[in-house]
């Protein structure tokens, strides 16, 4: 009963949060520079004002501000996101067909630095005055202090040209034809090199973060009492230390979940990943406004599903935590 009324709070709290956004966005959208209409145009080859006249009619850009705000959001109200003017179709459509590809690369990337995070923090919280913690450490500073378009960069050049162990662009082999679990072994192949390069600043932020939450927690009094019962080292950093060190890690997690969303623009965009991260950059090229405004609300609202489950998760974790009245 206190899940599905803190789930209940929290999605009556994220539709007022969604049309706020919906509205800023709008506005934001609307004061970037360049007109869609006259960049279709100068494409066309056509420069008359009457044509630009019946550009902007046509996709209604020729109404007021107000009246262009209300048909967005109620449009939105039915599902009905708009017409992309580059792609020439829904822009619901366009979404839906790169969201898997996104939430695959997002997903994986996740789960990755968030398992080597923990499991490198535990390491180094272990050995904080020896070598190897000292190592762990410096490569975590590494991994974060590295442009991630860099990072990118360089796992192409290395794994893809000098070797070739792994295909440097694209989710699956062109022409291949792979199907079953020959397509499952091809986009796994594929999706190698993009989730390792997403994952590793994640993963340098989770174990500065587990270190540091470990070392923070092993100077509790309960950890003291457990090692004056006689409990083994690995029973204490286990159970005791590191059960209560993943509580702020976790709130972390949630907040970083929804960042690799806006982090999956540059690894989609090197590696031709077909993502909407990728959509999005194709969109602000192309000035396409509808299709931008939509995946902006496609991911505010995955920050917001990730936040939910995050004070899910944090509340399972730890029973003591309580819904505020």
């Amino acid at each position: 009963m206190l899940y599905a009324r803190l789930i209940v709070m929290r999605l009556l709290k994220a539709v007022v949060v969604l049309f706020l956004i919906i509205i800023f966005n709008f506005v934001l959208i609307q004061l970037a520079p360049g007109d869609p209409a006259a960049i279709l145009a100068g494409e066309a080859g056509a420069t008359d004002q009457e044509f630009l006249r019946q550009l902007r009619e046509r996709f209604g850009l020729d109404q007021p501000l107000y009246v262009q705000l209300w048909r967005y959001v109620s449009g939105i109200a039915t599902l009905d996101f708009g017409w992309s003017y580059r792609q020439g179709m829904p822009v619901l459509d366009l979404i839906l067909a790169r969201l898997p590809a996104t939430l695959l690369l997002t997903g994986t990337a996740f789960v990755l630095s968030l398992a080597l995070g923990i499991v490198l923090g535990s390491m180094a919280a272990a050995r904080v005055k020896k070598p190897s913690g000292s190592l762990i450490m410096a490569l975590a500073l590494i991994f974060y202090a590295t442009p991630l378009f860099w990072v990118a960069l360089m796992a192409v050049v290395l794994f893809s040209v000098y070797l070739g162990w792994l295909p440097a662009y694209g989710m699956v082999t062109v022409g291949a034809g792979h199907t079953g679990f020959a397509l499952v072994l091809d986009v796994a192949k594929h999706l190698i090199l993009p989730a390792t390069t997403l994952a590793l600043f994640f993963m340098a932020i989770y174990t500065r973060m587990t270190r540091a939450s470990m070392l923070e927690a092993s100077q509790q009094d309960y950890v003291k009492t457990a090692r004056a019962k006689g409990l083994s080292p690995r029973v204490i950093q286990r159970r005791h230390i590191l059960r209560n060190a993943l509580l702020p890690i976790i709130t972390l997690a949630g907040l970083q979940a929804g960042q690799m969303v806006g982090g999956a623009i540059l690894t989609e965009t090197v590696f031709a990943w077909p993502g909407i991260g990728r959509l999005m950059f194709e969109a602000l090229q192309q000035r396409d406004y509808n299709l931008l405004l939509g995946i902006f609300f496609f991911s505010a609202a995955l920050v917001i599903v990730f936040n939910i489950i995050t004070d899910l998760v944090y509340r399972l974790a730890d029973p003591r935590i309580k819904e505020a009245s």
